[in-house]
């Protein structure tokens, strides 16, 4: 659209003639001066153009301005209402640490599926599923009781055979910020050290029921439904302890002895008065 030459009409400094134009300024000569206005915004409310053509397809660019900058306008808004939201849960997660106590039964076994199988080792994250009924139906749970004690237990139990031989994969403390009860997507990252993956061969010998126990069916294996349960912090002690035994690498073995040290250390447990597994497979 070419406006050179074309004649204006300004509120305060009446009729000119348009002399420069670029994306962002247009330069207009009045009577006595020039003048440099903002582009095309002058003419929302204080310039018109006389040829009624081009003010015609002014207005449409105008109109496109109009709409960029409310939708500039709301992004700005969108950007402010995320950063309130931010330090919100920046002090919320603030009270929650200061005012965090242990609870016995804070860490969590996972039931991995065949892709979460690959995805939590390479993702070093688990989802903790959605809430299947209620007025949140459909969002992410949250994995309350988790905290920067908590570790995560990866398991799975093979196609045809029974629950009992479910087998430990792997197991992670969550990310050292991790406070469950302001998670909001409902995933569980690691944290940046404390990972553990086991072999197959090494995971053959570490079955979950030999660890775990439901009190009132102190006999059966039987996990039911749900992508996750919560347990004891001892019994994840007890299976960070026989990890350390299984793993035959320096450096993973160091690791392993590192990683029981520091989960003893935030679960307020000592490692030499560790009690020996008593789980269901113990106990049949």
């Amino acid at each position: 659209m070419n406006l050179i030459n074309k004649k204006v009409t300004h509120e305060r400094f009446g009729t000119g003639n348009i002399v420069g134009l670029n994306d962002s300024i247009i330069e207009i000569h009045f009577a006595s001066e020039s003048k440099k206005f903002v582009f095309p915004d002058v003419f929302i409310e204080h310039l018109k153009l006389d040829d009624k053509s081009a003010a015609s397809s002014l207005e449409k660019v105008i109109e496109k301005r109009v709409m960029e900058q409310k939708e500039q306008e709301w992004k700005k808004e969108e950007e402010k209402k995320l950063l309130r939201k931010e330090q919100q849960l920046r002090i919320e997660r603030e009270r929650l640490m200061k005012n965090h106590k242990l609870h016995p039964q804070s860490q969590m076994v996972f039931w991995c599926d065949t892709d979460e199988q690959i995805s939590a080792f390479s993702e070093w994250k688990v989802f903790s599923g959605t809430i299947k009924s209620g007025n949140n139906k459909g969002k992410p749970n949250k994995p309350i009781r988790l905290h920067q004690n908590s570790a995560c237990l990866l398991t799975a139990v093979d196609p045809d055979t029974p629950e009992k031989d479910r087998r430990i994969l792997g197991v992670y403390m969550v990310k050292e910020n991790y406070i469950g009860k302001v998670c909001e997507d409902g995933y569980i990252p690691a944290h940046s050290e404390y990972r553990l993956q086991l072999t197959e061969q090494e995971s053959e010998q570490m079955l979950f029921w030999k660890y775990y126990v439901n009190e009132k069916f102190p006999h059966k294996t039987t996990w039911n439904t749900g992508k996750y349960r919560y347990f004891d912090n001892v019994w994840m002690a007890q299976i960070l302890h026989d990890i350390i035994e299984l793993k035959s690498d320096p450096a993973e073995k160091k690791l392993a002895q590192d990683f029981l040290g520091h989960f003893c250390k935030m679960n307020e447990i000592r490692e030499q008065e560790l009690p020996k597994p008593n789980g269901v497979l113990v106990r049949i």
